[in-house]
Parts: C-alpha cells; structure tokens; sequence
C-alpha cells in the first residue's frame, strides 16, 4: 500500500495495513506486456505490479529491483513461482543500466516505477520514516548506505537545512522549523522522530493546516533529501529513454507534486517521448474506496519514439 503525503508519517490506523498495489491495471494496460517482452520493475517493492505484468505475459521476463533489502527479500519470495522469468535485485534507479549490463541486456520493452513508500517501511519504527512512534532519525530506503536523516541536519547549516525544508517539502515556514530544528539539536535533544515534531511543533504549533499533521511536511523533505529521490527520478528518466527499445512503454507512479512536475516535464520532450497519458490516471472511485490512501497517486506514461 502506498499513502497520499497527508498519511506518509502520521499513524491513522491501530495495526499495520496490508499491502494494496495502487492503479495496477492501469499501469499494466499502459505497458501492454508482450510474452516474448523484457521488462523492468524499479521499484519491485511488494510484487504486485510485476506479479500482475508476468500473468498478463507469460513467458516475458521480468527484472526487478528495489533499493530496500527488504522489499527485494519479500519480492523474491512473492514471485519465486515464476521461476527463472524473474530476478530481483537490490539497486537504486541510478543503477538501472548497469544492472542490465550485467546480466546481458541491451534493451527492454517495459518500465514501472512506483514512487511511493510502502506502508510496510512506514510502520516499522527502526526506518525512522513515521512519527507515530518513536524511532531514530534514520529515513534510509537503503539502510547499508548513505547519510541517515540525523546527519543530515547535523551537516546542513540553519540557511541550508530551510532551502531543503523548502524546496521538498513545499513547506513555507522552512526558516522558522529549521531554526528550532537545530537549537534542538545544539540543545542535545535531536535524537528520534519524536524529538524531530516536537521541535516543529515548537516552530510552528500543533495546529493541522488542511488536515496536515504539522510536521508531515518536514519529514518529507528530509526522506527525500536522504534518499535523494528527484535526482534518482531524472537518472531513472535519462537511463528509460536509453535502455527502452522503440515502442517500449515507461509507466510511473507518483505522490506528490515534485515528482509529477519532474515526469510531465520529462515526457514534453516529444523527440524521445511520445505521451500515453495527455493528463495523468488517477485511482477510480472504488479503488479510493477500498484504499484511501491511493488517492494522491498519480500515473504518467510514455513510449519511446522509435528512432
């Protein structure tokens, strides 16, 4: 399951939800699979995409990746009833190409990626990524690499932690959250999540604007500083228009309106694009119905003008 960014770090339910894979027939009547097709799942997650792709093919051949260990763990066990039609392999979309190099491929004929957090990594409090309960201040879709959310505000300066606070979060109180943020932190009270919205509560108060926990905003910013998701979406973007064969679909999903601006733009280019979705799907009536938190999502696509 994947949530609307009003839901990303706030708790609504008492017990973890079950995964729900957001517009899958959409994504798949896009991609139209062929049986003798190669396709990429960049974001394999939970299986649901790629496990629908390989039923609507059989035969095609799937390669999915995802840079949570966990998810690719899950993902294997969930699709290891196609046999050798599937691999799954833990990387980042900026490691797309070399994946495929590895393993042989030139060229492929499809490619999902879903850009939103899975409920299964917001509900453990280990990956720091909800304010629900208390955990560190980690955010690492990867936890083997890279900076976690703390050192990241332990690097940035007041001025740099607010541009970020800013420019991810769409956050227009950036410079006041990023001023408690780090007396908090000077402070030695900058340890968990918990001690994160308690510093933008400090900042801002405890009001919701349009039914938006204070601090959702913040904690978005700093997932997508760490993780660095706009430059991972235009290395993803870049490497679809080189390794999709003519005629190959790039289907992707995404949450909030960064991501989607990143993607229109991306699929104007009508000399490598050719746009499937004028104006993007969004999820039916009743699929907002049985899971409300689809209902921010987003689906582009576009096919590769064949050169």
């Amino acid at each position: 399951m994947n949530l609307a960014p009003e839901d990303f770090y706030a708790g609504v339910d008492e017990a973890p939800p079950t995964h729900a894979t957001v517009l899958c027939a959409e994504t798949i009547a896009l991609i139209s699979p062929r049986s003798d097709g190669i396709y990429v799942d960049a974001t394999v997650g939970g299986g649901g995409h790629a496990e629908a792709l390989l039923r609507a093919a059989p035969g095609a051949q799937l390669i999915g990746l995802d840079q949570d260990q966990r998810a690719v763990d899950i993902a294997r066990t969930r699709l290891d009833h196609f046999g050798s039609a599937v691999r799954v392999l833990h990387g980042r979309f900026s490691e797309i190409e070399r994946h495929l190099a590895a393993l042989g491929i030139d060229k492929v004929d499809g490619l999902i990626a879903d850009l939103g957090v899975s409920s299964l990594q917001l509900w453990d409090p280990t990956r720091g990524l909800s304010f629900r309960t208390e955990g560190p201040l980690d955010m690492r879709m990867d936890t083997s690499a890279g900076e976690t959310a703390l050192e990241v505000i332990r690097r940035l300066d007041v001025d740099d932690l607010a541009n970020v606070i800013y420019q991810y979060g769409e956050e227009r109180r950036s410079r006041r959250i990023a001023r408690c943020i780090k007396q908090a932190l000077a402070a030695g009270e900058m340890r968990t999540t918990i001690d994160l919205r308690r510093s933008i509560v400090r900042a801002v108060g405890p009001a919701r604007i349009g039914g938006i926990d204070p601090a959702t905003r913040t904690f978005q910013s700093l997932r997508v500083a760490v993780n660095r998701e706009l430059d991972e979406l235009s290395q993803l973007l870049d490497s679809g228009a080189r390794i999709l064969a003519g005629g190959g679909v790039l289907a992707i999903i995404s949450f909030h309106s960064l991501e989607d601006r990143i993607v229109k733009r991306a699929f104007l280019d009508h000399w490598t694009w050719q746009r499937l979705t004028p104006k993007p799907i969004a999820p039916s009536r009743s699929e907002t119905e049985t899971n409300p938190r689809s209902r921010s999502a987003k689906l582009r696509a576009a096919k590769r003008v064949v050169a």
